[in-house]
């Protein structure tokens, strides 16, 4: 976003959670949001003139010593609301710096019984995005 909310461009997030602290108490998730490397933006920004989403696929992959432990996918047309509209509630109560990234939520969730492990490489792919690769770390 710049600073008068307009979409510049995409591109993928993993905003990771801690379930260890969501799951004491549901009104704990913003501290199982605000730790050292819970999130990672990448591989590029993919420059857009729209302001929303066209249609496309997302995946994750997560591989564990060298096997799937989870896939899933899913789409942009799952997103609930539009682009715009995140950003004009934003915008009411925040002044933003050229470049603010507005994280959109969870696509897709592994089962509660599935638990990330240190080493396990987490695969986020949107194209024409790319993919975002993230090895999993105890910190």
């Amino acid at each position: 976003l710049n600073p008068a909310m307009q979409v510049v461009g995409f591109t993928i997030g993993n905003d990771m959670s801690s379930r260890d602290i969501e799951g004491a108490n549901p009104l704990y998730l913003p501290q199982a949001k605000v730790y050292d490397k819970s999130c990672a933006i990448g591989p590029r920004i993919w420059l857009n003139p729209t302001s929303e989403w066209p249609e496309v696929d997302i995946s994750i992959r997560i591989e564990r010593d060298g096997q799937v432990a989870f896939s899933d996918r899913t789409d942009t047309s799952q997103i609930k609301r539009k682009i715009v509209e995140l950003a004009s509630y934003l915008g009411r109560s925040h002044t933003l710096a050229d470049g603010a990234i507005l994280l959109t939520g969870t696509g897709v969730v592994p089962s509660a019984e599935f638990t990330l492990k240190a080493g396990d490489v987490v695969k986020i792919t949107i194209d024409p995005i790319g993919t975002l690769t993230n090895t999993v770390c105890v910190v």
